[in-house]
């Protein structure tokens, strides 16, 4: 599991495991956003396998799919809301972690401007060149 930060509150990273979650508790984090939908691959576990382990190891886990290349405002709003609610630190997760980092970035909008965002998530491994120039 690589794990990708973004800000000492953001982490993302492709899809994870059940398996994962106790590295993940260790390593402090408080909150698991899911953007990605079940049954979007055969081999991806379950929202649900993912949403007991975390239980079990005190995370929250929360379940906001997105569909692939079709993110809306709305799911930006529920990202960012989900974003002042949860505790952090907070890994959102995917099938690469693209669609994560990309609600992230539109999420900023209007609080970072466009170049601290493309430097943010480029030292996280991610070109949100496209995204940006949609802000």
């Amino acid at each position: 599991m690589q794990i990708n930060k973004v800000t000492n509150h953001v982490s993302v990273s492709r899809q994870i495991q059940p398996e994962d979650i106790k590295t993940l508790a260790e390593k402090g984090f408080k909150s698991i956003i899911c953007n990605r939908p079940d049954g979007e691959d055969p081999d991806q576990p379950n929202f649900a396998d993912i949403e007991a382990e975390a239980k079990k190891h005190g995370i929250q886990a929360v379940y906001l799919p997105v569909i692939s290349g079709k993110i809306t405002g709305e799911d930006t709003e529920k990202f960012k809301e989900k974003l002042g609610e949860l505790p952090t630190p907070l890994l959102a997760y995917c099938r690469s972690g693209t669609r994560s980092i990309t609600l992230w970035s539109l999420a900023q909008a209007g609080y970072r401007n466009a170049s601290e965002i493309l430097k943010v998530t480029k030292a996280a491994g991610y070109d949100m060149s496209s995204v940006v120039q949609a802000l």
